[in-house]
């Protein structure tokens, strides 16, 4: 998902290099809130651009977004407390097409306690508790699996609208024999193939490069092109920026980060480098980076509560949130600006190759917004929410977003793998928050 530079005249991506999916072609600090607030802007606060993808992809107003977005933290916040107190009886939520929460149960006392508290209920098989048993079991099997046979799946996800975990399989000779162990149950195959002002200074969803080494001595090709994320800070007053873990190019060292000068790239401007990178770390399972800013990049203006899409105009970010199934969510990144979807599962468990011949699980969400190469370590939100980081997608390989839809529409459109933001604050530690514009 991260792109390689094509010209040292000016920063255009070339090749994707992580593909967690497979595409068939191919100023002063502002202050900081606590990971629960849910706080928004109003509709007519968002930025012409963002309004511009959200009646493009979903098809709904600017206010319905945030509404639906808002009702989806409401009823996770619930979900969370539901499932506390009736853990065999809790089957998932989310939000539906029509906008409206439902909670899924196993029994029919379940469905009395969450209609009384006003959501329409759909009784299930399997519990929550049961279908994660289940997703863990099948990533248990496949990481017994030879590498061969272990490449030729995708990913492993749990489908709470239908109550089942599904197994994103290659359609390929090796994916088609595939034989599901038979303790495996619930379990489901799918083949795939392989307008505002505008804020001046970088923000979330804008471009960054990196480099193992110097930057004027490093090749074309090994020069990396990925997207900006959340501001954040930890308890010290530090100064981050949220991104992708693969974007680091050597993973563990603190590799540089520059701001691209699209006039002269070996005059570009360093703004920090990488503190912390983890890519499938089995302590976290997810991948992420901390970019650590120096005081270039914080005067720069990567102090500020905001992301935008391809240099356009700014969204304020006023909380964080967590996934929820059916979800509006719209992406910020630097090759694909911003496009808008839903969660399409809060939970999903991908396997991911590396150049050693290894294999590490990464853990995110997915979601239905067009992603390409370069887009890596982008913003995701929900209404005005901070909700998680690009990672990966079925559509890296495509040359722009009309035609990803065109070629994947059969398949069922565009895929896109987040990692959760509460999850990276959580593994971080040191104190470390989003940055956001509330009091």
């Amino acid at each position: 998902m991260r792109n390689v530079l094509a010209h040292r005249a000016a920063v255009v991506g070339a090749s994707a290099m992580l593909l967690l999916f497979p595409f068939s072609t191919a100023a002063q600090a502002d202050p900081v809130t606590q990971p629960d607030s849910t706080t928004q802007l109003s509709a007519d606060a968002l930025p012409a651009e963002l309004v511009e993808a959200i009646t493009r992809d979903l098809k709904i107003s600017p206010q319905e977004y945030l509404d639906r977005a808002a009702k989806a933290q409401e009823l996770g916040s619930y979900a969370e407390d539901f499932r506390a107190e009736h853990p065999d009886g809790f089957a998932g939520a989310w939000i539906g097409l029509d906008g409206q929460p439902v909670v899924a149960v196993t029994t029919t006392e379940a469905a009395a306690k969450a209609a009384e508290a006003g959501y329409t209920t759909r009784i299930a098989p399997v519990s929550a508790n049961g279908l994660e048993k289940t997703l863990s079991d099948v990533n248990g099997w496949i990481a017994g699996l030879p590498k061969d046979v272990a490449s030729q799946i995708n990913s492993a996800s749990i489908d709470v609208l239908e109550n089942r975990v599904v197994i994103d399989v290659v359609n390929s000779p090796i994916g088609q024999a595939l034989n599901l162990p038979t303790l495996l149950a619930n379990v489901k195959v799918m083949l795939s193939p392989g307008g505002g002002p505008v804020e001046r200074g970088p923000l979330g969803g804008d471009t960054y490069i990196t480099t193992v080494g110097e930057l004027p001595k490093t090749p074309i090709g090994e020069i990396s092109v990925c997207s900006l994320g959340f501001n954040g800070v930890d308890d010290s007053g530090q100064s981050y920026n949220i991104s992708a873990g693969h974007c680091n190019p050597a993973e563990g060292q603190p590799s540089p980060v520059f701001l691209p000068n699209h006039q002269n790239v070996d005059d570009s401007q360093q703004i920090g480098a990488f503190s912390h990178s983890s890519v499938g770390n089995p302590a976290d399972k997810l991948d992420y980076s901390l970019i650590k800013l120096n005081d270039a990049g914080v005067q720069a203006g990567l102090d500020r509560p905001a992301i935008r899409g391809a240099n356009g105009t700014a969204l304020q970010i006023t909380g964080t949130a967590r996934p929820v199934v059916g979800a509006p969510i719209c992406k910020s990144g630097q090759t694909s600006s911003f496009t808008c979807g839903v969660v399409a599962a809060d939970h999903v468990e991908t396997q991911l190759f590396m150049a050693d011949g290894s294999n590490r699980v990464i853990n995110g969400f997915a979601g239905t917004a067009c992603t390409l190469a370069g887009d890596s370590g982008g913003a995701i939100v929900t209404g005005t929410l901070a909700l998680g980081i690009t990672s990966g997608s079925n559509a890296s390989g495509a040359p722009n977003c009309t035609e990803a839809n065109l070629v994947l529409a059969p398949e069922g459109g565009t895929a896109n793998l987040g990692i959760p933001v509460a999850d990276i604050v959580a593994a971080a530690g040191s104190g470390l928050q989003v940055r956001t514009n509330a009091d």
